[in-house]
């Protein structure tokens, strides 16, 4: 019987966590922990050998919208993510702005922001999405660097 609820609870888990591009954007939650999140995402993470992305924003930002569009339509960085990170939103808005779990983060200076974490949920690196803009979206060759590089990082940089 502990093994059923177990399983059950990894599979739902890897469900919540390991965020699809292929269907619809997975949106910004108000009601979710992002300290439970991230709890079930480092099991994972150690799990699958991959790394964690926080990304962080709220429904309310229009760059939040327009990352997950660039990324929707940028098959290889799509693939690249599903492949290499486990995904978790941190819903920041003016109802919920989860001010005690993003204290143990860098300040953010805007919205989206991106935390990249090791499997065991270490700080590795903290990415300004504004460096990675270009015009009213986002640059495929600057992100795929970021991403590479988050990928391959064995310490904070």
């Amino acid at each position: 019987m502990r093994y059923k609820i177990l399983f059950m609870l990894l599979f739902v888990g890897s469900m919540l966590f390991a965020q699809d591009f292929d269907k619809e954007r997975v949106k910004f939650d108000p009601t979710r922990n992002p300290a439970e999140d991230l709890k079930t995402a480092v099991a994972q993470a150690q799990k699958q050998h991959k790394k964690i992305i926080l990304d962080v924003g709220g429904e309310w930002c229009i760059w939040c919208h327009r990352i997950d569009e660039f990324i929707l339509s940028h098959k290889e960085i799509k693939d690249y993510i599903e492949k290499n990170f486990i995904v978790v939103k941190v819903n920041y808005s003016k109802e919920v702005k989860n001010e005690e779990f993003l204290s143990k983060y860098p300040k953010v200076p805007g919205y989206p922001h991106i935390f990249v974490l090791d499997s065991k949920g270490k700080l590795l690196h903290s990415q300004d999405t504004g460096d990675l803009e270009k015009e009213k979206s986002y640059d495929a060759d600057k992100f795929m660097q970021f991403l590479k590089k988050a990928h391959s990082a064995k310490k904070p940089y």
